[in-house]
Order: structure tokens, then sequence, then C-alpha cells
């Protein structure tokens, strides 16, 4: 395979229905540098990197490798060319070590037999090389999520590639994970290209050579990091100047509004997945819950909600036990759900708008009256709220799953806080939405914790946890190990994410 040293993708133009994804879009990309895509959702950067990687074929518009103008059909014609994708959600075998799935299809299905020997010392070898510690013999399903990140990279180090593509690659870390990631990125790029799809601004500032920004599918800009700020990327992004800072009003946070009481729970699995939880969140308050994906957050968030239940321990909601009570008891108690999984929790796919508004209350008045819903007033609801929460939408008639992510998240906003509610549970809140619709995700909460109302934020995002928590709760493997102010370093609540510190410890010299 001919290394490649330059990639340039020239007036590529890609169509879907009723959406432009990429307007005569030109970008280069060069060996020997990290590369950031960034824009807003919606902007074009993944479906360009498709057609890169032979997902997509372009309407109109042509790929040239070191000059040469080339046609990508699939992605093992990328492969076979040497650039490779670490998808956003990671496409590995749980059930297979690392070893099998790094050598899995390689170099091809006819080969009668595969050395694993022979495997085993060259993937040891390249994780040596370029700081990816992995044990290939450890089976995806116990790995952590950072692991599995290094297992797609060497997969792609195994193929001999010469460019990857990293779709929002620290999405999913911790502090330290994402430092090791980046001391990998500096050490490929000394023999590779590295094309960088993120939307955290702190990090393409920290890691990038060049940015090329997308708006609405064309391209606003290139830059590079030492000739621009955040601020001036996330305009660009936006076309507007972006507020990242609310003001908290000073609220007496005296009275509790939820305390949990070593509270037991089992995940779907049947293990332990909650330990003697305790926690505590007063009117006005907003309580961030940090922690690495898959150490008890859910199955909190669901325990809360009543889609789980507990085994032991009590929820109190103004001192009254609501523990175990129904997802309809939950919902009539003032307790409102931002749910993580919002295309399977949040909203009903194949419903409207103005249904899907009314979820929760749509058997009380003014919707319906006895078995029979009232649509006038439903119509002018959804419409009140589509307005105030500004969901776009062409009309409140329309199915949910025709609104883009960012759309979708503001509409489950809208009904969970139409009123005050007395508690808010947002999980995950902008996940997979873009920098305007975290904006006003991020100015509704502050404002609903305004009102008096309590807000347990969960969030992997932990510039989000410190951007709009008054205390921060870190969990890790089903416990709670520490309750934290935002001023506390980072790097500590890095350590006491992945279990090395708690509360009381002190960052190692």
């Amino acid at each position: 395979m001919e290394k490649i040293n330059e990639i340039d993708l020239r007036n590529i133009t890609k169509k879907f229905p009723g959406v432009l994804a990429n307007n005569n879009v030109s970008v280069s990309f060069k060996t020997h540098e990290i590369h950031t895509l960034l824009g807003e959702n919606g902007a074009g950067k993944t479906t360009l990197m498709r057609i890169l990687y032979g997902m997509y074929q372009p309407d109109s518009g042509e790929i040239y490798i070191n000059g040469k103008k080339v046609t990508i059909s699939s992605p093992k014609e990328a492969i076979d060319l040497g650039i490779g994708m670490v998808h956003q959600h990671f496409m590995l075998v749980p059930s297979l070590s690392v070893l099998e799935n790094i050598v899995l299809n390689y170099p091809s299905p006819k080969v009668p037999f595969i050395d694993f020997e022979t495997a085993r010392k060259r993937i040891k070898k390249m994780s040596d090389q370029y700081g990816l510690k992995i044990d290939p013999d450890a089976k995806i399903w116990q790995l952590s999520v950072g692991e599995q990140q290094r297992v797609e990279i060497l997969k792609i180090l195994y193929r001999d590639a010469s460019f990857i593509i990293l779709d929002e690659p620290t999405a999913v870390l911790t502090p330290q994970e994402v430092d090791e990631l980046f001391k990998t990125l500096r050490e490929l790029k000394k023999t590779r290209g590295i094309i960088f799809i993120s939307h955290k601004l702190k990090e393409v500032m920290q890691i990038s050579d060049r940015i090329t920004v997308l708006r609405n599918g064309s391209v606003v800009g290139e830059t590079e990091p030492s000739n621009t700020n955040i601020n001036e990327l996330a305009k660009m992004m936006v076309g507007r100047e972006i507020t990242n800072q609310w003001a908290k009003e000073k609220i007496e946070k005296n009275r509790t509004i939820l305390k949990i009481e070593n509270l037991v729970a089992k995940n779907d699995k049947g293990l332990l997945a909650l330990k003697n939880v305790s926690l505590e969140i007063k009117e006005g308050e907003i309580l961030g819950l940090a922690g690495v994906s898959g150490n008890g957050q859910k199955e909190l968030e669901e325990v809360l909600s009543g889609l789980r239940k507990a085994i032991s321990g009590r929820i109190l909601l103004e001192g009254v036990n609501i523990t175990n009570k129904s997802p309809k008891e939950i919902i009539n108690m003032s307790i409102s759900y931002i749910p993580e999984e919002r295309m399977t929790t949040g909203i009903i796919a194949d419903f409207t708008v103005a249904e899907n508004l009314i979820l929760k209350n749509h058997d009380y008045p003014p919707f319906s009256r006895w078995i029979f819903l009232n649509e006038r007033n439903i119509i002018d609801h959804a419409k009140n709220l589509v307005k105030e929460f500004d969901v776009r939408t062409p009309s409140v008639t329309t199915l949910v799953q025709n609104l883009s992510g960012g759309n979708i998240q503001k509409l489950i906003l809208a009904r969970e806080l139409a009123g005050t509610p007395k508690l808010l549970i947002a999980s995950q809140p902008t996940r997979g939405v873009d920098i305007g619709a975290t904006e006003y995700i991020h100015k509704r909460i502050v404002e609903t914790a305004n009102r008096g109302s309590a807000v347990l934020l969960i969030s992997e995002d932990l510039d989000e946890i410190l951007e709009l928590s008054d205390k921060i709760a870190v969990m890790y493997e089903g416990e709670i190990v520490g309750v934290v102010s935002p001023t506390t370093p980072i790097e500590k609540i890095g350590l006491m994410m992945t279990g090395a510190l708690k509360e009381n410890d002190s960052l190692p010299n």
C-alpha cells in the first residue's frame, strides 16, 4: 500500500431528502498534523468523513490522494488505501478478545489461518510504541471505554493506515484518559495524518495543528490555534456570540427537596449497580453527578424516575417516602425527567410534536375529558411551548422522528419544564447536540434552579458539570466516593472518577 501524504476533498456536495449536508466543500489533510473539523450538529462534518471513508458517495466533487483522483466506494476500499476511522460508537465484538477483534477479517477472509502468536507480538510492539497499553487476551466486555478506544486505534494501526479519522473521541473519557489519548495522537502524527472531530473547544485548541470550521454544510473558515481563541471559534460555528455562563440567583438553600438514603439496586445483569448511595439536594441547588459511563448513573436515574426497583434504601421528596413508586406516581409528585436515552425513553418517534408534549398529562384537563382528547387545546399548548423553547419544527403536527437531535432534546425540555417541578433529573441533557442548543439547554436548567427547583445533573461531560453545578458528587462502581466543590482541581475529580482518590484525599505529587 502506498503511503498517503495528502488528501484533497474538492467541491464535495452531498444532498439528502430536504437537507444539503455538504455544499461545495473543499479541504485538504496532510500527514504530520492533527487537523480538526469543527461545527454544530448538522454542519456536515460526519457526512464529509463518511464520504472519505466510503460509507457515502458524493453527489458531486472529487477526492484526490497524493494528487491522484480516486473513487472510494466502500469502507474496505478506504482501508485498503490506508484510511481508518474510529466511530463515536465503537465497532467491537464484546465477547471476543482484544487480539481477535484486531485481526478479525485481516488481511482477508480468504486467508486459511491466522498466526495469533505473530499478531500478538505485533500488537504488543505497537501498543508500547504509541502508549496504547492493553492486554491482547482481555475480552472487550471487560475493558473500560478508554481501553476499548485504544483497541479501535490499534485495529487501524494493525492495517498500516496512513490517516486516522476520530469522531468525537473524547466524549466518554475521563480527563486522565483524554491526556493519554492526546499523548498517543501526538506520537501518531509523527508518521501519520490525524483528522479529529470534536465539539469541545478547549480540547480543539489544545490538540489541533489546523482547524476547519463548517456551518450549514459549508466551510466558513480555516485557522490555527495560535491565530484564534475559543470565543472566535464558537462564533464561527454558530454565526453569533455564545454565552457560556448563566447567573445563578442567590437562594436560601435550607429546605431539602431530595434525600437519598443508602440506596441499593441491581443492573440488568442482576449485579449490584448502586451500593448504599446517599445524596441530598436542596431547593435552588444543582448537584452534578460525575462519573465514567457504566458506574451506576443510569441505574440511579431509573430508580429515581420509577423505571427500576430499589432493593433497599429510601428516596424522600420533601420528607415523603417515594421509594419504588410507579413512573406515573413520580410524575404526579412534580418530578421531571430528561432521560439519557431520548429516542427510546424520552419520546415516541412516530407521534407528532404536539402528542409528545402531552405524554405526561394527556389524561387530564384541559387536554382530555373522559376518554376524548381536546385537539384544539393540545395544539395551542404545543404552539406555545414550541415558541417558548425554540423548538424548530415545520409544524406541531410534524412527526418527532423528523426533527434533529437538538430539537428533540429541546422538545423534551419543553415538556418536562412546563411549570416548575420540585425536582428535575437531567441525564446527559446535551449529549450529541450542538453548541447553540447546548447554550439554550444550560440556560433553561439554570432558570429552573433559580425558580427553586432541585436539579440532579447527570453528565459525562465534565466541563458541563463544572459550569453548572453548585456541588459535584463523584460516582465510581456504584458508590459515591465524594461530594466536592466545582472549584476542585479537575485532576482530582478525574482521579476520583477512576477510584484512585476519595473526597478527603490529596492529589499525589
